[in-house]
Formats: structure tokens, C-alpha cells, sequence
């Protein structure tokens, strides 16, 4: 189970617009947009749409078109901005001389070396998900903060760019795996800062034992399955990591009990691995598999990336410039990142009276609409509360590129259209 989560998350972890088929599985290769064509859905009871042209772009995913107004919609309930469908379909995880396909493929290699190749993989399953999958699926409860618009992309009520990779979870268990990789981009609504973005990667890995497996070997079954968990991540941690110092966790999670986080002692202090568990009977109950017991891990791959390749901020992954993307090749984990440049920071302060339904997501939304990756970090550095009860929020924004210098021309026009679309957008009132 994906576990890895962000702050917003840190608690835990229909009408579909995208019907996507493929033995069963959603994936890239047909992720289709519900139109009239789309005869196959009718048996799912989804009520049809009359699609409009693209006016942008259009992305081909795996000889499939999907627009942007597929995505990016006139729907109230759509907070779906142009900077995140730009992102659909790159799947850095997928590129062997990325960072994060080199991390992704020496997992692989850890898994097809001592499982004798039972693990499938997936890597290309459609991120355009129902909030069934993303939710309902993984026993998440109805108020469950992560549910909110304020935390997640929805395209519509029923739909949303998954937020974590365990969307998937019930769709494979139901097309009878039981031992599976799943590798994918996921997105949230998230702060400003070099180890926070909007769309990152993560990897969940799950097991499925039978009775026979358990039986005969003195443990009941939820207590066979953790340890098996545990004897095989502390071995995925050493083949990353090499022979470093390790500590398991308590926590919590709504899909596994018990639930563990895996930490390592790394450059003289403990960092956080991945999250795991015992899988929650319900969920196999539900997907076909009742008198089974089964194992779940989930892990960001940029966390990891980051340590492992000492990458400062988590912006590069995305970056195209040589003197980053030349620095990696297929195969090398751990080759370590030089600078290749350090332009210096501008900071730009701005104060407003906020309302009730202000949220620094929202905020960090629109700054990032606007100055993209040119954006470092939204950091609120001073609020109060005056007589009126009136409540004023100032926050510090860092301009930087990863790239070049920018011109103070340049940031003072992204600052002037910041404050003008924070003031229209937010129902805050300028100071």
C-alpha cells in the first residue's frame, strides 16, 4: 500500500470520465475518455458526455489522444490547472538514465533477484482515476481529510488524478495477482519548498500468502506476513543503502494492521524509508481472496532519490538542462549530483486579511499557476489577529531557478500577477 505521505496526509494515507480497459487494468495504453464511442462502458452505468474539441494540447498516451479540456474542465467541482495536466504522460520513472528509473529498476532488481521473478510490474497504469479507487477502495473514511478539494486534483466529483499508487490495488487483486509492483505518477495539492511538488512518484509493493504457506509454521498468519515484510524490506533497504543501522516503527494506517514505517540510520541521522503493513482483511474479502492474508509496502521514490544521489531540490527531477540529465546513466545508483549552478534567491513578501475559506494549499496553487518551477518556497513568516478578529497572514515567496539568473524585472512582473490572482481567486484583501 502506498504510504509514503505527505504532510497533509501525515494522519494516513460514479460517474467516471476515463474508462480505461486493458485485460482488465487501467492503463496509458488505453486510458479512453467516456464518449459516445466508448459503446463498452455503457454496462457500467456511466452517463454519457458530449465531449468538446481540445483547445491547448493533447497528449498521446500510448496511441491515445486525451485533451486538455478532457482534464482541465468548466466543472465546479474541476481544480485541475494547466501547469498539472502539462505533467500527465512524462513518466520520469520510466526513463532508465532519470534518477528516479535508475532507483525504480534497482528495486526491480532486488525483487527479481531473491522472489525468482513473481512479482509483476506495473509502471504504465492510467493515473486518472475514480474516487472508488483512490478511496473507497483502500478503506479510506468518508471524512477523511485527504478526500477534500483542498488536498486532491478532482477532474469531477467522481474522478481525480490519483493520489497514490494503492488506486490500483483492488483492480489487480480482482484480475488475480497476487504479487505486484505498481510504479506510477501521483499528484497532490501540497506547500512550497524543495522536497514538496504537486506530482511526484511512488512505488507500492504487495504479497498474497495462502493458508499452505502459514500453516505448519508455529505463527498465526497476521504475525507470518509481518515478518516476512519485515525480513524482506530490511534486505530491500541493504541492497540500497548498504549495511546501515535500521529501527521499525509503529503507525497507522486505515488498509493494513499492524502498520510499521521502516527507518534507517543514514548520515548520522534516522530517515524514513517507506511505510508498511499487514494488509486489512476487508480488502481482501472484497477483491476475492477471504481466508488469505497478504503484505503491503509503499515508498516515495524522490525521497529516496534525493538522499541516495544527494539532489538538493526536488525541482530538478523535472529539469531538462544536460549539465543535470548528463550527470546520470542507466544502471548507477548512487552517483552523486554536482552543482552545476547556484544563482541566488529573491524574496518578495505579501500580507493579506484572509477569510474563512482561505488554505495555504490554495495559495501555493495559484503562485505555482503563475511562476511554475521558478517558484522555491511559500513560507508563512508572520500572523495575527487584530481587535476586529480580523486574521492577517504574511508569507515570504523565494523566486529561483535551478537554471539561470533572473532579472529583477522579470520576478517583480510574476509578483504583481501573483498578488492580483491571489486577491481575485482567494477572497483575500491585500495589505
Amino acid at each position: 500500500m502506498t504510504m509514503v505521505i505527505s504532510s497533509v496526509h501525515a494522519t494516513l494515507f460514479a460517474r467516471a470520465s476515463f474508462f480505461c480497459q486493458s485485460s482488465g487494468l487501467r492503463s496509458f495504453r488505453s486510458c479512453l475518455p467516456f464518449s459516445s464511442s466508448a459503446a463498452s462502458v455503457s454496462s457500467h452505468n456511466l452517463s454519457r458526455k458530449k465531449w468538446r474539441q481540445p483547445v491547448l494540447s493533447v497528449l498521446d498516451l500510448g496511441g491515445v489522444k486525451i485533451s486538455r479540456e478532457d482534464v482541465v474542465r468548466d466543472d465546479p467541482a474541476n481544480n485541475v490547472p494547466d501547469n498539472i495536466f502539462s505533467k500527465l504522460g512524462v513518466q520520469l520513472h520510466r526513463r532508465d538514465q532519470h534518477p528516479l528509473g535508475i532507483l525504480k529498476n534497482a528495486i526491480y532488481e532486488y525483487f527479481d533477484t531473491n522472489y525468482s521473478n513473481k512479482f509483476n510490474k506495473f509502471d504504465d497504469l492510467c493515473p486518472i482515476v475514480s474516487v472508488k479507487q483512490n478511496f473507497d477502495d483502500v478503506l479510506f473514511p468518508e471524512d477523511h481529510v485527504s478526500r477534500s478539494y483542498n488536498d486532491t486534483y478532482y477532474i469531477d466529483p467522481q474522478t481525480v488524478l490519483r493520489c497514490h499508487t494503492s488506486a490500483h490495488q483492488a483492480e489487480l487483486l480482482r484480475s488475480e495477482y497476487t504479487h505486484f509492483l505498481v510504479t506510477g505518477d501521483v499528484y497532490r495539492r501540497d506547500s512550497i519548498d524543495s522536497t514538496h511538488y504537486p506530482v511526484f512518484h511512488q512505488m507500492e509493493g504487495f504479497r498474497v500468502f495462502v493458508p499452505e504457506e502459514w500453516e505448519g509454521s508455529g505463527m498465526d498468519a497476521t504475525l507470518f506476513a509481518a515478518t516476512d515484510l519485515k525480513q524482506c524490506l530490511e534486505g530491500l533497504a541493504r541492497h540500497l543503502f548498504g549495511a546501515v543501522e535500521m529501527r521499525w516503527v509503529d503507525t497507522y494506517f486505515p488498509f493494513t494492521n499492524p502498520s510499521f514505517e521502516l527507518e534507517i540510520y543514514f548520515k548520522e541521522k534516522w530517515l524514513e524509508v517507506l511505510g508498511c503493513g499487514v494488509t486489512e482483511q476487508e480488502i481482501l474479502k472484497r477483491n476475492g481472496k477471504p481466508n488469505k492474508v497478504a503484505w503491503a509496502f509503499g515508498l516515495g521514490l524522490e525521497r529516496l532519490a534525493m538522499v541516495l544521489f544527494d539532489i538538493p531540490d526536488i525541482r530538478l527531477f523535472w529539469s531538462n538542462d544536460e549539465r543535470f540529465t548528463s550527470q546520470f546513466s542507466k544502471g548507477q545508483l548512487g552517483v552523486k549530483f554536482k552543482p552545476f549552478s547556484k544563482y541566488p534567491p529573491c524574496y518578495k513578501d505579501m500580507s493579506f486579511w484572509i477569510s474563512e475559506s482561505f488554505t495555504e494549499n490554495n495559495l501555493c496553487e495559484v503562485v505555482r499557476g503563475i511562476a511554475g518551477d521558478l517558484v522555491e518556497e511559500v513560507q508563512l513568516i508572520d500572523n495575527f489577529t487584530n481587535k476586529k478578529g480580523m486574521t492577517s497572514h504574511c508569507y515570504r515567496i523565494a523566486y529561483r531557478s535551478m537554471e539561470r539568473s533572473l532579472t529583477d524585472e522579470e520576478i517583480n512582473d510574476l509578483q504583481w500577477k501573483v498578488r492580483e490572482q491571489v486577491q481575485s481567486k482567494l477572497n483575500v484583501v491585500l495589505r
